[in-house]
């Protein structure tokens, strides 16, 4: 049987499998998505359970301000600026440029 975190974390998972190339969203924007308004930091721990599974693009989730504050949990240091810059998003001082514009919404974008 599950823990209620690993079905938390399944959910989680979910939702970062929908991120859009290019784009990025945020930790409290998944939270609030499922519902849990002050669960941004459950979606950290998800997303740093997340490193053995090939298919969660873990590098898209960044916190509210575009800072990639968890780029530590990557295998090198910057892993996470590599994949992003990859898809062609810009970054300064572990920063995403522009988050505004490549910021995605799961409350709007998902129905």
């Amino acid at each position: 049987m599950k823990s209620k975190s690993e079905n938390y974390f399944d959910q989680v998972f979910q939702v970062v499998r929908l991120i859009p190339y290019g784009r990025v969203t945020s930790y409290g924007a998944i939270a609030n998505y499922l519902g849990l308004k002050s669960g941004a930091r459950m979606v950290g721990y998800a997303m740093n359970a997340s490193h053995s599974q090939n298919d969660i693009p873990a590098h898209r989730v960044v916190n509210r301000n575009g800072m990639l504050t968890g780029k530590h949990h990557f295998q090198y240091p910057h892993q996470m600026q590599d994949l992003l810059e990859k898809e062609g998003i810009l970054l300064q001082n572990d920063k995403i440029v522009n988050f505004d514009k490549v910021f995605w919404d799961p409350t709007k974008c998902l129905l």
